[in-house]
């Protein structure tokens, strides 16, 4: 029964977009507990109704091997560790992909166990085995955070940039993509030091440009 479940939640989200994703439910809850004011934006997108750049941003930024594994790139992995390795006072970069990304955040909490993540792990199998690639990069586009409590490419696009997500420029999209690993912390209409670097590297990389991302330089 536990191993049905997780089958036919990803069989029917292949066809029916979901209202909320886990990760929503959480961090509203999580509002509400703080007594803070509890105030989201979403709305879920057609495939074709979000500006192909963006697709291209995401995969750019978040996961370029995307098209050509199954769930789990473990030449990004290596490149991680080593890239840590090279410089151990930065962050350890993250080496999810964008499956599982969607995986976490749609149908589990944010907590940080071993349990947790073989159920990712699950998840991101059946993703990838139920669902086309574009399938997931629709979901993964609807489901985001582009900036605090602000979901998916339309809200993200109306917040950042007063346009709908159809609309989006080539260089709207990358400084989208380019706040993916910390929306809450940065802005994609008001980017600073960092996130400009970050956006023009994957720039690059969408056209064709091979890029490094120690390029981006530290946080700031």
């Amino acid at each position: 029964m536990l191993l049905t479940v997780p089958i036919l939640q990803v069989a029917i989200l292949r066809f029916v977009n979901p209202p909320v994703s886990t990760m929503m439910v959480y961090q509203m809850i999580g509002h509400l507990f703080s007594g803070e004011r509890v105030t989201w934006s979403h709305t879920n997108m057609g495939r074709t109704e979000i500006s192909p750049h963006l697709y291209s941003a995401v995969i750019a930024g978040e996961d370029q091997r995307f098209f050509t594994h199954h769930g789990f790139d473990m030449t990004e992995i290596e490149n991680a560790q080593r890239a840590h390795a090279r410089h151990p006072n930065r962050p350890m970069r993250g080496a999810s992909t964008i499956s599982q990304q969607v995986a976490k955040n749609l149908f589990l909490p944010p907590w940080h166990n071993i349990i947790r993540k073989g159920i990712e792990a699950y998840y991101t199998v059946l993703i990838e085995f139920i669902w086309p690639k574009e399938r997931i990069l629709q979901m993964y586009a609807n489901i985001a955070e582009f900036a605090p409590n602000v979901y998916g490419a339309e809200a993200g696009a109306m917040f950042h940039f007063k346009r709908h997500a159809s609309a989006l420029t080539e260089q709207e999209a990358a400084q989208m993509a380019a706040v993916l690993p910390n929306p809450e912390r940065w802005s994609a209409s008001h980017p600073t030091a960092y996130i400009q670097r970050r956006a023009a590297r994957i720039l690059r990389q969408m056209r064709g440009i091979p890029t490094d991302e120690e390029e981006d330089g530290d946080p700031d």
